[in-house]
């Protein structure tokens, strides 16, 4: 036994087997996996078949003047792709900060990518973070060839800051690898993404971020599941949105502001996602928009969004007696607990029967509450959610209203299962800080909770 300990204790990672040893280094950017080959005669080959490839320009070691650091970056690119085997990539991920001095270099990293590895995933970061780019940089923007997948085998592809050139007559060829799709700052036109759509016909996710040159953007697929949309702000521009996708299963909107949004074929919808800045004097408009969409989507089961549902209970623009979500099973709802709060998550509750997990987490709210009418604010707030299990506060801060609130949970006896508190501060713009071991009430019966601290609590 104790020659078997010493044994044990004698092992180093040498004596993992290849693959285990492979499989760690995937976790690894490049610049490190390189250096392992350094470690012994055993690692020195194992950087050149890892399925993954990604150069990270932060990790590289900065350089007095940028360009120096580009060059050096450059050429660590090069001798990879010229070293490493033939064999094939699952994803090859690359962040530059682009120049047009280099682009002969990244047309040759995109063609080696595509056509000798092979790669499943192509991941193009030409933006990083803003504090990387300065005048120079910022008209420097890398022009991708779509036209260079027709020869390999992409299935996920993701563009951040570059332009993109469409072959010739796109609507008529097809990329038929292509199933999911990420632009980031890219110019996008109205007949480059009908293009895109009919050129790649089996294409499922669509994620747009931050894009521009549209005026009308239609999207029309019968391939599409998911679909996401970010920053997208009309202006002065009245830009307009149509969708019409029969087996769109989720839907995503964060901070946009289309002048109209027309959905059509709803009725696969399970996943419905609206995030707009809490500035409700600014944005209200916007988030009311992307919301009146779930009117048409009977089939809801998740609905992520903030909590500003009083102002229907002050307006005219409010949803139909008719409207309830029979379906929906999780709520993800951005909230505070004041009586203002609360008078609005009331509202949206009496339309959703059959939830069963509530999870309200802590909203930046830029300014005060808006008044609210004396007989909405004299009502007593009453819930009454039959099929309600679950309810999570994130984080937990342990104000006045956070307490109250409990308060009614319980003693309304809202809640069948468990309420989970998890403690933490909030900085600025709402980030969470100090997260420390959630506090789990458990209903025992009718009227009795008990408590208790857990590792992991979802």
């Amino acid at each position: 036994m104790e020659e078997e300990e010493a044994s044990d204790q004698n092992r180093s990672l040498n004596d993992l087997p290849e693959d285990l040893l492979l499989h760690i280094l995937t976790f690894l950017p490049t610049l490190d996996s390189v250096q392992t080959s350094l470690i012994s005669q055993i690692w020195r080959p194992l950087w050149s078949r890892i399925p993954s490839l990604d150069f990270n320009f932060e990790l590289f070691p900065t350089r007095e003047l940028p360009l120096d650091t580009r060059q050096f970056y450059a050429e660590f690119v090069d001798r990879v792709l010229i070293y490493r085997s033939n064999s094939p990539v699952h994803t090859f991920r690359l962040s530059f900060i682009f120049h047009g001095h280099y682009h002969s270099h990244v047309d040759s990293w995109v063609r080696s990518a595509v056509t000798h590895l092979r790669a499943r995933e192509l991941h193009l970061d030409f933006f990083i973070h803003r504090d990387f780019h300065n005048d120079e940089t910022r008209d420097h923007r890398y022009d991708f060839p779509f036209s260079v997948l027709r020869n390999g085998c992409v299935e996920k592809l993701s563009l951040t800051r570059c332009y993109l050139t469409l072959p010739a007559k796109l609507s008529t060829k097809r990329f038929w690898t292509i199933r999911s799709l990420l632009l980031d700052e890219v110019c996008l036109h109205d007949q480059m993404m009908s293009d895109l759509i009919l050129g790649c016909p089996n294409l499922e996710d669509l994620e747009l971020q931050n894009c521009w040159g549209h005026r009308r953007l239609k999207i029309c697929s019968k391939r599409l599941k998911m679909l996401a949309f970010g920053f997208f702000y009309d202006s002065e521009i009245r830009e307009t949105l149509s969708i019409d996708c029969p087996n769109l299963c989720s839907i995503s909107f964060d901070c946009c502001s289309f002048y109209k949004v027309v959905l059509k074929s709803a009725a696969s919808l399970v996943d419905f996602r609206v995030q707009i800045v809490n500035i409700m004097e600014q944005y209200y408009d916007s988030w009311s928009k992307a919301l009146k969409l779930i009117e048409q989507a009977p089939n809801l089961k998740h609905l992520d969004t903030l909590n500003w549902w009083f102002k229907f209970l002050t307006s005219t623009n409010s949803f139909p007696e008719s409207f309830m979500l029979y379906n929906l099973k999780l709520l993800e709802l951005q909230t505070g607990f004041t009586k203002h709060d609360l008078i609005g998550m009331a509202a949206l509750l009496k339309h959703c029967p059959n939830l069963e997990t509530m999870i309200l987490e802590y909203p930046f709210k830029f300014g005060e509450d808006e008044s609210l009418p004396e007989e909405l604010l004299n009502k007593p707030v009453e819930f009454s959610i039959p099929s309600l299990k679950q309810v999570t506060i994130k984080p937990y801060i342990g104000t006045e209203d956070e307490g109250n609130f409990v308060k009614i949970l319980t003693e309304q006896g809202v809640v069948l299962d468990k309420i989970v508190l998890v403690p933490g501060e909030v900085g600025e713009y709402g980030i969470v800080l100090k997260p420390v071991p959630p506090i789990v009430l458990y209903k025992t019966d009718s009227q009795t909770w008990k408590y208790s601290l857990l590792r992991d609590a979802r």
